[in-house]
């Protein structure tokens, strides 16, 4: 997958379509990531020993990794990625500018 838990991204389909937030958490098995505070689903939960309290809780469902497109740091555009190999380490760069998102 080309997105990472951390990356800043930004919906490009779906009924959330333009907002922006932090990727909380990748599936790889499934091709999906939650984004905060985007598509969030009211659950209904009830009280158990861990949960005192139960309710109506609000929280992120997955999107499909397909939906979403990594904004660059440098550049702050949603752009593709792509992968070079430097000093025997394959790093991911923007396809729009050309600089490194990863972190090194």
């Amino acid at each position: 997958m080309k997105v990472k838990k951390g990356d800043l991204v930004k919906v490009i389909a779906g009924k959330d379509k333009g907002k922006e937030g932090k990727v909380l958490r990748v599936i790889p098995k499934e091709n999906k990531v939650i984004v905060e505070n985007v598509r969030i689903v009211k659950r209904h939960q009830r009280p158990t020993q861990r949960l005192r309290e139960g309710g109506i809780i609000e929280r992120e469902a997955p999107i499909d990794a397909s939906n979403v497109m990594v904004i660059c740091p440098s550049c702050n555009k949603p752009t593709r990625i792509g992968y070079r190999f430097m000093e025997e380490k394959k790093v991911r760069f923007c396809k729009k500018c050309g600089e490194i998102v990863d972190k090194v």
